[in-house]
């Protein structure tokens, strides 16, 4: 009986987590970086992470063309990264990016920064919205441990999650965003510091 049961459980969490993941499009294949697009010095890992480790000379976040982009535009969607900073660590989600030539000027960031242990938080910190908000608590986890950002975006709603708990809830048309454009590019920041990302996956509204 006892195994009956947890064969059931077993079935049941498979079923549960096939449903949540349903609709996505995993973009982290584990081998190369064909469902990106990047001039920059990012490499899938033997555990099929994908890190950044700058060359020499690398260093600034202007250079944007090694920003590890998405291959398409997107409009309303769910996008779910895990990612892993060291100390002082500092990247960002960009979305809804009119062009890849500025994405700073041109569309929208969620921070991603080594914030674990700050009190008061601000839009610079890890998981504020530049320009517009901080989070709402700190969910920011110590350096050297893996993060999950969930960023939801459905017309000018943006919802943020970061380890499970929500930390922006916002009506994009209602600040300093409100010029942005609806559909755009997405990218991960080279902010020219180490990086570790997996788990990429983004599904359209």
């Amino acid at each position: 009986m006892k195994r009956m049961i947890l064969s059931s459980f077993i079935l049941a969490c498979c079923w549960c987590a096939s449903a949540k993941d349903e609709g996505f499009t995993e973009l982290t294949n584990g081998k190369d970086l064909s469902n990106f697009e990047t001039e920059g010095n990012w490499k899938v890992e033997d555990d099929g992470a994908i890190s950044l480790v700058p060359r020499p000379g690398e260093k600034g976040w202007t250079r944007y063309g090694s920003y590890l982009w998405f291959p398409k535009k997107y409009k309303d969607f769910e996008a779910h990264v895990e990612f892993k900073l060291p100390k002082k660590g500092n990247s960002g989600f960009y979305f809804r990016c009119a062009d890849k030539i500025d994405p700073t000027k041109r569309g929208i960031e969620v921070q991603i920064l080594d914030s674990h242990g700050k009190e008061k938080l601000g839009h610079h910190d890890g998981g504020g919205v530049i320009r517009t908000a901080g989070p709402a608590r700190n969910m920011n986890k110590p350096a050297g441990e893996w993060n999950a950002l969930v960023v939801r975006c459905v017309g000018t709603h943006l919802v943020v999650h970061l380890n499970g708990e929500q930390i922006q809830d916002l009506k994009l048309d209602q600040g300093p965003m409100k010029d942005r454009p609806l559909e755009g590019w997405i990218g991960l920041q080279d902010h020219g510091q180490p990086l570790s990302l997996r788990n990429i996956k983004i599904k359209e509204l």
